[in-house]
C-alpha cells in the first residue's frame, strides 16, 4: 500500500479533489494507494513520516526539510486531462521508484 498525503489551505476542497483523483487514477493504473487530505497548517515532520509521497497543491515553505518524494499536484484541479496527465505520470514514476 502506497500512502499519499495531500494538503490545502482548509483541508476541505482542493486536497479532497486531489485525493479522489489520485486514488481513482492510480488504482485504474493498478496501484494499491490510499490518500489522505489535511490542512497545510497541520503538516509537520511527524505527520509526513507516516506517508510515502506528499502531493502538494502549491509550493509551500513548511519550515523543515521534506524527506519523502514531493509531487506538485495542483494541475489536477484544472480538470483538464492534458494538464493532469503529467501529474499522474510523475506520481506513477515516484511510486515505481519506491520499490514497494
Amino acid at each position: 500500500m502506497i500512502k499519499i498525503l495531500a494538503a490545502c489551505g482548509a483541508g476541505v476542497n482542493s486536497s479532497h479533489q486531489i485525493k479522489s483523483a489520485l486514488e481513482t487514477e492510480l488504482k485504474n493504473r493498478g496501484y494499491d494507494v490510499t490518500c489522505d487530505a489535511v490542512m497545510i497548517k497541520d503538516v509537520n515532520q511527524e505527520l509526513l513520516s507516516r506517508y510515502d509521497i506528499f502531493a502538494q497543491i502549491a509550493s509551500t515553505d513548511l519550515g523543515f526539510d521534506i524527506n519523502i518524494p514531493v509531487v506538485d499536484a495542483g494541475a489536477i484541479l484544472y480538470r483538464i486531462p492534458s494538464m493532469a496527465e503529467p501529474v499522474y505520470q510523475k506520481m506513477e514514476d515516484v511510486i515505481k521508484s519506491l520499490n514497494k
